[in-house]
């Protein structure tokens, strides 16, 4: 489908489209839409970055104007994608719409809530805990939810949802339509399938162990406590936003105040804090009032944040699939983008894993660790006499940018393609 008004939609979702910019359809769109339309089950996987959230949210908006009759649920693993995903539901609706919607997350005001569900909406975006929570008080009704949508379906089981899922799936309808998306199709979303959707049409766009081939890496080996000064001469060297992963919620908030102490507009985004902290931090982000966000793996997924030009994985993630995850923040919809990761002594374990991720025929090949497409390796040469060495809690000394840029900050390595 080389467009959407090919799709048959209804005017008032035409319009909102057109507002939207939408024109053309990305791939996992142009396949998953149709046969949600003709309402099939689906279990779809695509490449992170491919802008899947439009391929369940037009079916699913589409079935709301069409039928007066029903409802329609969308499940996500975090807060900030749910929030995302509410947002373009609002935009495909449009300002007018007579269709009630209401968010149930974690973190939010209860009462809100209980408001938004009084008044008998018909599309419920949430997370599993706090829909789990309104379901057990008898505040949530899901007999005529007759539209359900599983969103980074792996995420959610990764997180121990399980259980708080298949409480969910008891209070809905048997027939229903169920469409279930995911980065990646271990073998529990597989056994979920089997037992909760209705021959589904399979749909995979794209490979989901392979990080965007727009997306340039490079891979730099470092001691522990050279870090933070090559994160700082990393930041000064390039241009644009820049998420930074890091793997506490403590360490994001240092890094943050320790960059802005450093001359850069910094934020930490992570799980304690506050809801509106969090959407404050976002919002923000969106509209580039500060450039360097710092984030532990719950911005690793889902968020659709257009001008991120760079991904550092300061730390390595625990779970080597969130590598792929993370990389696609950047270089989101067929843009360019770049992405660093530096690999310290203690990472040994964390980069074979990863490694044997993104490329499991290299798995026993020794010298897997300088392969890999698209990825520079090198080895950090910075040190007391070699341009800036300055930790996350060092004094600051003065900084002579110009001299710093003019002098050689890496010996480069073997570049091999996988």
């Amino acid at each position: 489908m080389k467009n959407f008004e090919g799709f048959g939609l209804s005017p008032a979702l035409g319009k909102s489209l057109a507002h939207m910019k939408y024109t053309t359809p990305t791939p996992i769109q142009a396949q998953a839409i149709p046969i949600a339309l003709e309402g099939h089950d689906i279990m779809g996987s695509a490449q992170t970055g491919t802008v899947k959230t439009a391929a369940f949210a037009i079916p699913l908006i589409e079935k709301l104007l069409t039928d007066p009759r029903g409802s329609a649920l969308v499940l996500t693993p975090t807060r900030e994608l749910g929030k995302q995903i509410m947002d373009i539901m609002h935009q495909l609706l449009g300002p007018k719409s007579p269709i009630k919607t209401a968010f149930i997350i974690g973190g939010e005001s209860m009462g809100k809530q209980f408001s938004q569900l009084r008044a008998r909406p018909r599309l419920i975006v949430g997370t599993p805990g706090r829909i789990n929570d309104h379901l057990e008080r008898g505040t949530m009704m899901l007999n005529d939810a007759h539209f359900l949508v599983l969103d980074e379906t792996d995420r959610m089981l990764d997180m121990g949802f399980t259980i708080q899922l298949e409480r969910i799936f008891k209070y809905m309808p048997a027939k229903r339509q169920t469409l279930m998306f995911s980065a990646t199709l271990p073998k529990n979303i597989l056994k979920l399938s089997e037992k909760y959707l209705n021959n589904p049409k399979r749909i995979a766009v794209g490979e989901t162990n392979v990080v965007a081939q727009n997306i340039k890496q490079d891979i730099i080996r470092i001691e522990q406590d050279k870090k933070y000064s090559e994160l700082m001469s990393q930041l000064h060297e390039r241009n644009g936003s820049v998420l930074v992963f890091v793997k506490t919620k403590h360490g994001a908030d240092r890094m943050a105040k320790n960059l802005r102490r450093d001359g850069f507009t910094s934020e930490a985004l992570h799980g304690d804090l506050r809801q509106n902290k969090r959407d404050k931090v976002m919002k923000n982000f969106r509209k580039q009032n500060f450039r360097i966000l710092i984030a532990t793996d719950i911005a690793a997924r889902g968020l659709d944040v257009p001008h991120i030009k760079h991904v550092v994985n300061y730390d390595l993630p625990q779970v080597a699939e969130d590598f792929i995850h993370r990389m696609g923040r950047t270089a989101r919809a067929g843009a360019q983008g770049s992405a660093i990761s530096f690999v310290s002594n203690q990472d040994g374990r964390k980069w074979h894993a990863i490694e044997r991720l993104l490329n499991p025929n290299a798995a026993n090949d020794k010298s897997s660790s300088n392969k890999g497409s698209g990825r520079n390796f090198k080895r950090s040469n910075r040190g007391p006499n070699k341009g800036p060495n300055r930790g996350p809690n060092s004094n600051r000394p003065s900084r002579n940018k110009q001299q710093d840029q003019s002098k050689k900050r890496f010996y480069k390595g073997k570049k091999k393609a996988a």
